[in-house]
């Protein structure tokens, strides 16, 4: 099977010149070129495009998306990653359901006068979401110590610990935009911030050298993550990674 890229585009809700840039930039290529040049695009290169739509769904920018893609190998790869997306847009559509069944619960209490309880208004708002997979990474000792960190803030610390996050993402963004270096003085300063940051939950016990630097790894390798930094500019998560592992490198070792 093959379809023209016109037929892709239309699917696809996208447009020709979009998946002309694609195949311009090496994201993409067509199956095949006929010879009145109108592009082809085969059941591989559907998958592919697939893969890249839910990617840049979730933010991620085409340089980034290169990278993810070309990590990738042969089609027991390819299904790895389309489950692992599977999974993510599964845990996505679950919080996003109890956040719309919070909001109703909300309206309607409003609506009719009755008292709001905090676990009703917040649900699909919690953190520990991401429990099992800290625990994963990291151990359970980890995420418990870093839970307990979070529960004994007060709300005016911890909209100040998000703040700090924007600033910090915002910076390495800027860094990033004017042609800094990963291993440059600026990016430096900035990735010694986001160690003090991630530092502080770890209550006091900063992440070790491999720690740090597979944190910065998983900000590109994970979609969700990659997509906070690049949203701020498109590369700025490869760059957040490439600046931890140097700083892990000279002064966490």
């Amino acid at each position: 099977m093959e379809w023209s890229i016109q037929e892709i585009a239309r699917t696809a809700g996208t447009t020709s010149r979009t998946l002309r840039h694609y195949g311009d930039v090496g994201l993409l290529r067509p199956s095949r070129v006929a010879a009145n040049g109108y592009r082809y695009y085969d059941e591989h290169a559907l998958v592919r495009l697939q893969r890249i739509l839910l990617l840049r769904e979730l933010g991620l920018g085409l340089p980034a998306i290169a990278e993810v893609l070309a990590a990738g190998g042969g089609p027991e790869d390819t299904a790895a990653a389309l489950a692992t997306h599977l999974e993510l847009l599964e845990q996505e559509r679950r919080r996003i359901g109890r956040q719309i069944a919070s909001v109703k619960t909300t309206l309607r209490k409003l609506t009719e006068g009755e008292p709001l309880m905090a676990e009703e208004v917040l649900d699909g708002f919690d953190h520990t979401r991401y429990e099992e997979e800290v625990t994963r990474r990291w151990g359970k000792a980890a995420y418990e110590r870093s839970d307990r960190w979070w529960r004994a803030l007060s709300e005016e610390q911890k909209s100040d610990f998000q703040r700090r996050q924007q600033d910090i993402a915002r910076d390495f963004a800027a860094a990033h935009a004017a042609g800094e270096a990963p291993d440059g003085p600026e990016a430096q300063e900035i990735a010694r911030r986001q160690y003090e940051w991630i530092s502080a939950g770890w209550q006091g016990e900063g992440p070790s050298a491999e720690a740090f630097a597979g944190l910065g790894r998983m900000y590109v390798d994970d979609p969700r993550f990659g997509a906070h930094y690049d949203a701020h500019g498109e590369g700025t998560a490869v760059f957040v990674r490439d600046a931890m592992r140097v700083y892990a490198e000279r002064e966490l070792e």
